[in-house]
């Protein structure tokens, strides 16, 4: 059967399932596409390489038992719940003297704004200081995380395994019907959905034994996104108040992030679905419901059905490797450019769509054009290493593995040091790779790509020990 019949197929079982329980709610509304919706989690995603403490809440992986006529739908909550009430404090101190001051200060800002005190109070009054944001060690930077401070390889090989294989196609075939009724709901393809899960918790295996709002005061009190942190705490107050989720359920990873899929606080509020129409989206014990909730943020970030969101390709001999700059060309344009797919065939998009070449590991590696599901995946955590995963995982669930080319592990890639070291030197000599900070971005990429070219050397701009010592040697020149 072909793929275009498969998915034929799926979403006539499911258009008939759905009408044989008189479900008939239509297909949420896709939101403007002039502003992107807020990332379930905005956290540099961690990769978890040993076990995890058990959730502060159970899972539920198993296919759902139906007893409700309720099609996919916003969190309803209880719609005329009594107000939260109990005490409004004094708070015990937490230990903390700034984390003491922080707290005081944001209850009297957000009682003075109307938020209900009691739940401010039940919210608060046992936030204790943790290590990742308050200790000597702050392990909250950037630069310690798995994308950014590993080779994609070594990153792919704890995020792309075949134990995710394995549990990804028993969890397709035990919610058959629940991903049927995602993909014809949402247009979302149950491959991507899974990878999705995959990534974030291990199909729910450990979703943090954290409490959000202790981690979101922490993060708050360690101040470089206070003002986010605050946000998402009062996002908290309203799940409680609308009564979406009860006090002891809000476990979240060590970012704040939430449930099966880790949806940020306010991006639960609003993108989180009620699958199985109990009346609450639970997306911590609810599986079904926080896959309908993470097809909803993909389908509102604009992924488009069944179409790629990168294909592996082979350049011809003398390729311009300069055109790896990030830019958006069309596939005409690639293809003009001697651009083909590495497995052969089509790349299954129009030639008028646009794609950008990305050289993971520079021009020695897999060579890819992502289109813009990609871009997509990238809305749910901003990392390509991330966004990478998700799509090889996805493509691997649906029966195609890669990359085909090898991973050019010979090559010294830069430490964190180094890399601080070229771009220094990239800035002495006129190359604008920004700040210092040892964080290859754009920018350092773009600096090392220009030098590459003024010296003819291969303009790939991947920052490896070769590159920076082509750079250093200018330099003392």
């Amino acid at each position: 059967m072909t793929r275009k019949n498969l998915v034929l197929l799926r979403w006539t079982t499911a258009a008939s399932f759905a009408a044989l329980i008189s479900a008939c709610a239509a297909t949420p509304e896709p939101a403007p596409q002039s502003s992107a919706p807020t990332p379930p989690s905005q956290k540099p995603h961690v990769e978890a390489t040993t076990s995890t403490p058990p959730s502060v809440v159970t899972t539920d992986s198993a296919p759902v038992t139906r007893t409700s006529t309720i099609s996919p739908g916003d969190p309803r909550g209880t719609p005329g719940a009594p107000p939260y009430s109990g005490p409004v404090g004094p708070f015990a101190p937490t230990g903390n003297a700034e984390m003491d001051a922080w707290r005081q200060d944001f209850v009297s800002r957000a009682t003075a704004r109307g938020t209900n005190p009691a739940l401010l109070y039940a919210l608060l009054k046992d936030i204790r200081p943790l290590d990742i944001y308050l200790g000597p060690d702050n392990q909250s930077e950037v630069a310690n995380q798995a994308e950014f401070s590993k080779a994609i390889w070594e990153y792919l090989r704890t995020a792309v395994t075949d134990n995710r294989f394995q549990t990804g196609r028993q969890k397709l075939a035990e919610l058959g019907p629940v991903f049927d009724r995602i993909e014809a709901t949402y247009g979302v393809n149950r491959e991507v959905v899974s990878a999705i899960w995959a990534m974030e918790t291990n199909f729910g295996g450990y979703m943090g034994n954290f409490s959000a709002a202790n981690t979101l005061a922490n993060m708050a009190v360690e101040g470089r996104r206070r003002s986010f942190a605050e946000s998402e705490i009062l996002a908290l107050v309203e799940i409680v108040e609308k009564g979406f989720a009860r006090l002891d359920q809000l476990g979240s990873g060590w970012a704040g992030a939430m449930g099966h899929t880790q949806f940020m606080p306010s991006t639960y509020l609003a993108y989180a679905q009620d699958y199985d129409g109990d009346g609450l989206a639970n997306v911590w014990s609810s599986s079904p419901d926080a896959l309908a909730s993470a097809a909803n943020y993909l389908s509102v970030s604009g992924y488009r059905f069944d179409q790629p969101w990168g294909v592996e390709v082979l350049a011809p001999q003398g390729f311009d490797w300069s055109m790896a700059d990030g830019n958006d060309r069309r596939l005409s344009s690639w293809k003009s450019a001697g651009l083909s797919p590495i497995r052969g065939g089509g790349f299954g998009v129009d030639d008028s769509d646009y794609a950008e070449l990305w050289l993971p590991a520079g021009a020695t590696g897999p060579k890819y054009l992502l289109f813009r599901n990609f871009d997509v995946f990238k809305t749910y955590n901003r990392s390509n290493s991330y966004a990478f995963a998700v799509g090889l995982l996805a493509d691997g669930l649906a029966g195609q593995y890669g990359p085909v080319a090898a991973w050019p592990t010979n090559i010294q890639r830069l430490t964190f040091d180094e890399v601080k070291q070229l771009q220094s030197a990239l800035n002495q000599l006129g190359y604008n790779a920004g700040g210092v900070d040892g964080i290859v971005g754009s920018g350092t990429r773009g600096a090392l790509r220009q030098f590459q070219q003024a010296n003819g050397l291969i303009a790939d701009g991947y920052p490896s020990r070769p590159a920076l010592n082509e750079v250093l040697a200018r330099l003392r020149s």
